[in-house]
């Protein structure tokens, strides 16, 4: 059984209590919201901040569940009877499969949808439709594959290809420095840092037909673009290559991945992680901008220019309870994602929303907004039991490379009975 802890949201300034998690079916009841999340540390600290004047002006209540496996809690609770009235959502992926069970609410009655459709992306919009029905909604985005950086480090420019950044990085290697950091430890999701790596390779190497045919299940896992993925990811985890060598990268958390960039000597030169990365980097002072940066994950073929890869935090609906409906209202507003990506480390769907906390968000948000073309997420876009086979093989792939056809070919296994394909 998955396990969460209950968290009381109370008045403003929030404050935290450890409750034991005990709930009854319809609803948390008059005024009260339960809210299952994933969100843990500064994360949950943002998504405090954004429900501050909501509780304020309503009275309502949000009693906050943190849990480490959103799909297996969600499950677990759907099978006793006493959904949560409001969850986050693993990705598009799990809005389908909690939509084709019946589980997820039409937001349609709940929200302004016509003010959404105008404010929102067509496609986060298409992202949390099943059967023509509204059933998810963004609560904020992420932009993968930055490449994150110490300025007194490497001040030699932005490369332009995969190949420049190589050349760039390396005169600034000397023991015991190394070209890349990566942490792949994430409790019960660990892998999934790997995952964002062999979706970059993929796409830039492989392009965007290549790429939506695997993210559907119509390309095996055994064929030579996705094995040329896996292959370059292997050149950046290798013992020799990858700070801590492939130890290091199995255990350390992902959080904590960037912390050798600040170190004398430094660790390693560069780490690959999302927009949200800098609520981890700030620890101890640093400012971004001057203490870390960011460059977008360079080319490798040019024909893949400005093809970006993002995520983000899909927000569902359990249960009729009006409290549920008006806290959901309030997270797509305006309102609320200004709100959320004030505080850094997030980004917003909501195209009313202009205003960032500093120079490098606002280039994030450039970024996504100005890519050539995007995509979501591969993994997130998978079954949930694909993906997850996807996180394992990305740590037995790291922890010994050898194995790559055997662990591909078991990949193509749960291909074949997660889409049903040949």
């Amino acid at each position: 059984m998955a396990t969460a802890n209950w968290r009381r949201v109370i008045g403003l300034p929030a404050l935290l209590l450890l409750a034991v998690a005990c709930a009854s079916p319809g609803g948390g009841g008059a005024g009260t919201v339960r809210f299952l999340g994933a969100w843990e540390g500064s994360e949950l600290d943002a998504f405090l901040e954004v429900l501050a004047p909501f509780e304020e002006r309503t009275g309502i209540q949000v009693i906050y569940t943190a849990t480490r496996d959103l799909s297996g809690t969600i499950t677990d609770a759907l099978e006793r009877g006493v959904p949560p009235d409001v969850a986050g959502i693993a990705g598009p992926a799990h809005i389908e499969e909690l939509a084709a069970a019946g589980a997820l609410r039409d937001l349609a009655p709940v929200i302004d949808l016509q003010v959404y459709k105008q404010e929102v992306a067509p496609t986060f919009i298409e992202l949390g439709t099943v059967d023509g029905r509204l059933v998810g909604a963004f609560g904020k985005s992420t932009l993968k594959g930055l490449v994150w950086f110490n300025p007194e480090n490497l001040q030699r420019g932005v490369p332009h290809s995969f190949d420049e950044l190589r050349r760039m990085a390396q005169p600034e290697l000397a023991r015991p420095t190394r070209e890349w950091c990566v942490g792949l430890e994430s409790r019960e999701s660990s892998g999934w840092p790997g995952t964002d790596w062999i979706e970059l390779f993929l796409i830039h190497q492989a392009g965007l037909e290549t790429y939506d045919r695997w993210v559907a299940g119509d390309l095996s896992w055994t064929s030579d673009p996705v094995r040329h993925a896996f292959e370059s990811f292997g050149q950046i985890v290798a013992e020799d290559a990858v700070f801590g060598g492939v130890e290091g990268a199995l255990t350390t958390n992902f959080a904590d991945a960037g912390d050798p960039l600040f170190t004398v000597p430094p660790g390693c030169l560069l780490l690959l992680q999302g927009s949200f990365m800098p609520a981890f980097l700030e620890a101890d002072g640093r400012q971004p901008g001057a203490d870390f940066d960011f460059f977008p994950f360079p080319d490798i073929d040019p024909a893949s220019t400005g093809e970006v890869i993002g995520a983000g935090d899909l927000i569902g609906l359990f249960t009729d309870d009006p409290s549920a409906g008006e806290l959901v209202r309030y997270l797509v507003s305006a309102e609320a994602q200004q709100r959320w990506v004030s505080s850094g480390g997030a980004l917003s769907v909501n195209q009313q929303v202009t205003q960032y906390p500093n120079e490098l968000v606002a280039r994030e948000a450039a970024l996504l907004s100005g890519a050539s073309h995007f995509r979501f997420d591969g993994s997130d876009l998978m079954p949930t039991a694909m993906n997850e086979a996807f996180w394992r093989t990305v740590l037995d792939f790291t922890a010994d490379q050898r194995r790559l056809s055997e662990l591909l070919s078991a990949l193509d296994l749960v291909r074949e009975a997660s889409y049903g394909g040949d």
